[in-house]
């Protein structure tokens, strides 16, 4: 991943609902939820939504599956490793033991 990609899925997660509607799709895994019930469950008008699902999967931060009329998003939780991965990178100049609970809870979970 580079600087500009890091920064563009940064900026599209800068974003209260979108934020939440991000961490519903992870918690849901990869099968995702149908737009409607992502509408339903926040509590998000489906037009307003639809704004900010393509603003998430512009940043590759979701994905998007159509079964006839329904669409399907999820969470790109590679994208998300590839930017965590970005972060932690040069973590602590390479003296990883610095960043042994950072590591750690990405490890746990």
């Amino acid at each position: 991943m580079d600087q500009e990609t890091a920064i563009d899925a940064f900026a599209a997660l800068a974003q209260t609902s979108r934020m939440t509607i991000y961490r519903l799709l992870v918690r849901e895994g990869p099968d995702g939820l149908q737009v409607g019930e992502i509408s339903r469950r926040l509590g998000i008008v489906t037009s307003t939504l639809s704004g900010h699902l393509a603003v998430l999967k512009r940043a590759g931060l979701l994905k998007a599956t159509r079964n006839q009329r329904e669409i399907h998003y999820s969470a790109n939780l590679n994208a998300m490793n590839e930017l965590v991965g970005f972060l932690l990178a040069d973590c602590c100049n390479g003296q990883v033991d610095n960043c042994s609970e950072i590591l750690s809870l990405l490890e746990n979970g």
